[in-house]
């Protein structure tokens, strides 16, 4: 499966297991959503089930917060995450805090699927990754797969969570694990098979990394799209770098991104987002207070650019491997 149809699995495979299980957003009924992850779920499931809503971001959040404290499981669709923003105070004040500002009488098992990051062309509008803005607030799960099979199995415990789960979904690995060789777009989207994904019920933790490609000389904290990007980098480096897919930001597998860096001595951080103030800094924080005394060099972070997202210039803001690659041979050779 590509990764819309492993979405669009997940999202049958528990609108047919429980009935509470709602689907809304703009277009997600009749058009099957832009990307077409719901295309065909309204007519399997009616719709009471899957339908469309105004463009009004605050208002569908605040009608899925509410639709959660009910009882339902509402999945929400925010078109591109670059849209959340007139929602992010239903998120914050109202879904992050059901369960606590109600002492445990109310949850929120709401889940908050959102496109993110570039590789469309869709400027300053469509392109943004956002996640630090959710990782910052107590009580939100914050979810980014990288593959087919991952995206599946976490969507399906972000529904069946009771805690709200802001569940971003990478554009550039939505038709096919994308090649991360390249700085550029290529076609077809990748040289690599498709994931292989079951076609029933299964889960992915939500709290746990995975290392996908173990390695002795560094550690590399990845999550998303520069998870491929990262092994593109190990493979034209040739440099034994061990990558974790931290799929969970938070909470965060830290067990597993500590137990790497002990190893080996080495730590490279690379997102897409922009630099300051980006996930990534809390990361080199944490490895910097916990790990101190087995860093060999300095935590070398890499990030888009300080800048409004560019237009025609996207595939240079995106950390390739190139770039990627120079960063680690400075922390090796450091």
């Amino acid at each position: 499966m590509t990764m819309i149809q492993a979405l669009r699995s997940a999202l049958d495979v528990m609108m047919e297991r429980d009935d509470n299980v709602v689907v809304f957003g703009e277009d997600v009924g009749y058009f099957g959503g832009v990307f077409r992850v719901t295309e065909g779920l309204q007519t399997k499931y009616g719709k009471s089930r899957c339908f469309d809503t105004p463009i009004n971001e605050g208002g569908i959040v605040g009608a899925a917060v509410g639709m959660g404290a009910y009882g339902l499981r509402p999945v929400a669709e925010i078109q591109f995450a670059d849209y959340f923003y007139p929602a992010y105070d239903q998120i914050v004040s109202e879904a992050a805090r059901l369960r606590h500002r109600s002492a445990g009488d109310f949850t929120c098992p709401l889940t908050i699927r959102m496109p993110c990051g570039g590789g469309i062309y869709g400027g300053q509008t469509h392109s943004q990754s956002p996640e630090a803005l959710f990782t910052h607030v107590c009580g939100l799960r914050t979810v980014i797969p990288s593959n087919p099979y991952d995206a599946k199995g976490l969507l399906i415990s972000a529904i069946e969570c009771d805690d709200p789960v802001v569940f971003l979904e990478p554009k550039r690995l939505y038709n096919g694990p994308f090649d991360g060789h390249h700085d550029r777009p290529v076609t077809p989207w990748s040289k690599h098979p498709l994931g292989k994904v079951p076609e029933g019920y299964y889960k992915v933790p939500l709290e746990s990394a995975a290392v996908v490609r173990p390695g002795k000389q560094l550690t590399v904290i990845a999550y998303g799209t520069m998870v491929w990007v990262a092994q593109a980098a190990a493979e034209e480096t040739g440099i034994d770098a061990e990558i974790i897919d931290l799929r969970s930001l938070w909470p965060l597998d830290l067990d597993t991104v500590l137990e790497s860096v002990k190893k080996t001595g080495r730590c490279v951080v690379v997102h897409e987002a922009t630099k300051t103030s980006g996930f990534g800094a809390e990361l080199c924080s944490l490895v910097q207070e916990h790990c101190f005394y087995h860093l060999e060099a300095p935590i070398e972070r890499v990030a888009g650019w300080d800048t409004p997202y560019p237009h025609a210039t996207e595939w240079a803001y995106f950390p390739g491997p190139a770039r990627l690659g120079a960063a680690f041979q400075r922390a090796v050779e450091a």
